[in-house]
């Protein structure tokens, strides 16, 4: 399991390397000059071509691209993602603390999600083709059907607005986290539901169960194999499901106000801050590498069958 472990982690690298070379690439598809956008965030009134030459020597802009390249990824590897074209700070100031407030944000909506996929993907599996199964599917397809912006708006106006329970913004308090966490869950609890019911319906008809019943095992008994043997196919969609909800809180967190890396990106990009949107781009991509080899891992655990060959 340890060589397993290495092997995989070892494979995340060059991928990585791809990734982050591709983010830095950004900036060359811009058609605005990076030089250009710094002085119009300073307020220079009046641009010209020396000073666009100068603002671009001054920052190493004017070097080949291979080497701002290498420059930039031994300084990423530093967590020196370089400074703000608007504010001039470090952009690690300014994204770690967003990093965190999302993360926060995350991992308390991903417990959620999945207490209740699991429980509902149990339940409406155990209860196929009846009323509770029929009601707890359209219920979902209708609450997943409603657009994020929608539902955040319809509960700010119920919560906080009509009955003034619930703060509207901010992360001032514990309360702060109810509505976007409600909206991010609800969002959410219907896709993973239904990867649960259907792996759980999948290994309900396999012979194991069926000798398991013929042997006189407890139902409950042979409940819990099914679902630990259905939770092995959603082990991988629950992990990446971390990495997807960090990048999908844009529109919840600017809604919310939350100081995360949502609104912070938007800002980033209405104001063409690029180390920013680059150090945003880079950290999320991360993720999605780190939480796919995490769910790999893990199922390799589960399941000693996956490590061979490795």
């Amino acid at each position: 399991m340890v060589s397993y472990i290495i092997k995989r982690s070892l494979l995340s690298i060059p991928l990585l390397v791809i990734i982050s070379f591709l983010t830095f690439g950004l900036n060359n598809l811009s058609p605005l000059d990076p030089a250009e956008v710094i002085l119009h965030a300073q307020g220079v009134p009046a641009i010209t071509d020396e000073l666009i030459a100068e603002t671009k020597a001054a920052l190493g802009m004017d070097r080949p691209f291979l080497i701002r390249y290498l420059n930039w990824f031994v300084s990423c590897l530093q967590l020196d993602f370089g400074n703000s074209y608007v504010t001039g700070k470090t952009v690690w100031s300014l994204l770690a603390p967003a990093f965190l407030n999302t993360l926060k944000l995350t991992l308390v909506s991903a417990a959620a999600i999945i207490a209740l996929s699991i429980g509902l993907g149990v339940i409406s599996a155990l209860r196929e083709g009846k009323m509770t199964d029929k009601s707890i599917r359209g219920v979902s397809f209708f609450l997943t059907s409603m657009p994020p912006y929608w539902l955040a708006a319809l509960m700010v106006w119920y919560f906080s607005v009509q009955l003034d329970l619930l703060p509207t913004s901010g992360m001032d308090s514990y309360a702060s986290y109810i509505l976007p966490v409600l909206v991010i869950t609800i969002s959410y609890t219907g896709i993973y539901f239904r990867i649960v019911r259907s792996s759980m319906l999948s290994n309900m008809n396999e012979d194991y169960v069926l000798y398991g019943r013929a042997s006189g095992l407890p139902e409950m008994k042979i409940t819990m194999h099914i679902l630990r043997n259905s939770l092995q196919v959603a082990v991988s969609v629950f992990c990446m499901a971390i990495p997807i909800i960090l990048g999908s809180t844009v529109v919840v967190e600017n809604i919310f106000a939350w100081p995360g890396l949502g609104t912070l990106s938007v800002k980033a990009i209405l104001s063409r801050d690029f180390p920013i949107i680059q150090a945003y781009v880079l950290v999320l991509a991360m993720a999605f590498v780190l939480f796919n080899t995490v769910s790999d891992i893990m199922n390799a655990a589960m399941n000693p069958k996956l490590r061979k060959g490795h």
